[in-house]
């Protein structure tokens, strides 16, 4: 009788460990002098101020911020693609932006990862991505962990896990008590779809549709896998540099992310007791791939927002009196940004306009 192995039950330890042997100069490439490295060991270790006087934090009330996501069924767009170095991208901007709602500088994130079979290159682009997002956020990878699940996962299927953590000093915390009638909201323009409603995405494009990842989309100007693995845009440093800029008075009072649920379902969470958002609809510039998935699947109106961004990733309410000057402080960054609505006095939530 032969004996059983750890390999034929579908986990390969050499292939697992080749893989390892490809994350650690990933990972330093987000390091920062607060990170006291430990390649090898069983946690990552982060100081939370800097050790050098020059560039001491000296937090006088630091409040941690913690928080986690996925990326959803995107996935199997990019595992249909083959294309498997933009959706860590879409991993660390779901838990970053989250934190930023707080105000919060996120520090350091870890990812996990889980695979159907050993694939040390497809690990490695997953990883290159998630470690592109953490630049972009100015955050660390500081760790993370690989599973390999055969009997879980079919073949070539994977899932991805984040977990960021940040820092707000306490005064500065925004959790939207601060909003009050006259307020202004932003709109920050989104790069797509992001990473939610997928399924409904993947249902119209290819079982309604018939279109494959490949297929050129004349109305988009790109492939399928081009317009649907476009990353979720990540707002940390252009927002963290407006909050910098008012570090005295507080001019920034509440900041949602437009995830599942899309604008109205995300921005009533932070309207306080006794204040409305009223919100033009569409008074901002349509990504065209929301006309399109709409065409192609029928959707009502009324549906499309309820599960989509429809070209707004982030919505800020601030001080009418900054209201511009946030929004070209924005757009020096990169970032379209649109006032969309204000803020009146009402019973809660968010009404159309």
């Amino acid at each position: 009788m032969a004996k059983a192995t750890y390999k034929d039950a579908g986990v390969d330890l050499e292939v697992y460990d080749q893989a390892m042997a490809r994350l650690p100069r990933l990972l330093h490439r987000t390091y920062t002098p607060r990170v006291m490295p430990l390649d090898g060991g069983f946690a990552g270790l982060y100081q939370l101020d800097f050790a050098s006087p020059l560039f001491r934090r000296n937090y006088q009330d630091p409040v941690m911020v913690s928080c986690t996501d996925g990326v959803g069924t995107k996935l199997k767009v990019a595992v249909e693609a083959d294309r498997h170095n933009t959706v860590g991208i879409d991993l660390v901007a779901m838990s970053v932006n989250d934190a930023l709602c707080c105000g919060a500088e996120p520090l350091f994130f870890l990812d996990y990862v889980a695979m159907s079979h050993d694939d040390p290159v497809r690990l490695e682009q997953i990883v290159d991505g998630v470690t592109n997002g953490c630049l972009q956020a100015d955050c660390s990878l500081l760790g993370g962990e690989t599973a390999i699940m055969p009997d879980i996962y079919a073949r070539g299927d994977y899932d991805l896990a984040g977990f960021c953590v940040g820092v707000v000093e306490k005064k500065q915390i925004i959790d939207g008590k601060q909003i009050v009638p006259g307020d202004v909201v932003l709109g920050l323009s989104s790069s797509g779809c992001h990473s939610n409603g997928y399924s409904l995405v993947r249902r119209v494009v290819f079982d309604i549709a018939k279109l494959g990842v490949n297929d050129h989309v004349p109305e988009l100007g790109k492939t399928v896998a081009d317009a649907l693995l476009e990353p979720t845009r990540i707002y940390v440093k252009p927002v963290r540099k407006v909050l910098a800029n008012y570090r005295v008075k507080r001019i920034v009072h509440g900041i949602a992310h437009i995830t599942g649920g899309g604008l109205q379902g995300n921005l009533e969470r932070i309207i306080p007791a006794g204040c409305t958002a009223k919100i033009r609809r569409y008074d901002w510039p349509i990504p065209p791939v929301f006309p399109w998935l709409q065409k192609l699947g029928e959707i009502e109106q009324d549906e499309m927002d309820r599960v989509f961004n429809m070209g707004l990733g982030l919505a800020m309410v601030v001080s009418p009196h900054f209201a511009d000057s946030i929004r070209s402080q924005l757009q020096d960054c990169g970032v379209e940004a649109f006032a969309i609505g204000e803020i009146t006095a009402g019973n809660g939530g968010v009404e159309w306009a």
